[in-house]
């Protein structure tokens, strides 16, 4: 298992209720079913229309039980964004 940073934007921050918790897991699935687990309610309804970086490097399509945490990395929580 990695151990790392989950940082939550804009709405996913405001259902979470923090802007950044640790994550011990070793795929990105792991990690958002941990925040699942820990946020339920507002968060799991966010979570179903963000999309993710980890480490810097957007997710896209991926499966997220495909997507490999690091030692000591960050997933980026980002909801869509409305606005100019």
């Amino acid at each position: 298992m990695a151990q790392g940073t989950v940082r939550y934007w804009a709405a996913a921050k405001a259902a979470a209720g923090t802007a950044e918790e640790p994550y011990d897991a070793t795929t990105l699935a792991e990690a958002l079913d941990a925040a699942r687990g820990r946020h339920p309610g507002e968060l799991v309804r966010v979570l179903r229309r963000c999309s993710f970086l980890v480490d810097g490097d957007p997710v896209g399509t991926r499966e997220h039980e495909t997507v490999r945490l690091a030692e000591g990395g960050t997933v980026e929580v980002l909801p869509p964004f409305a606005g100019g």
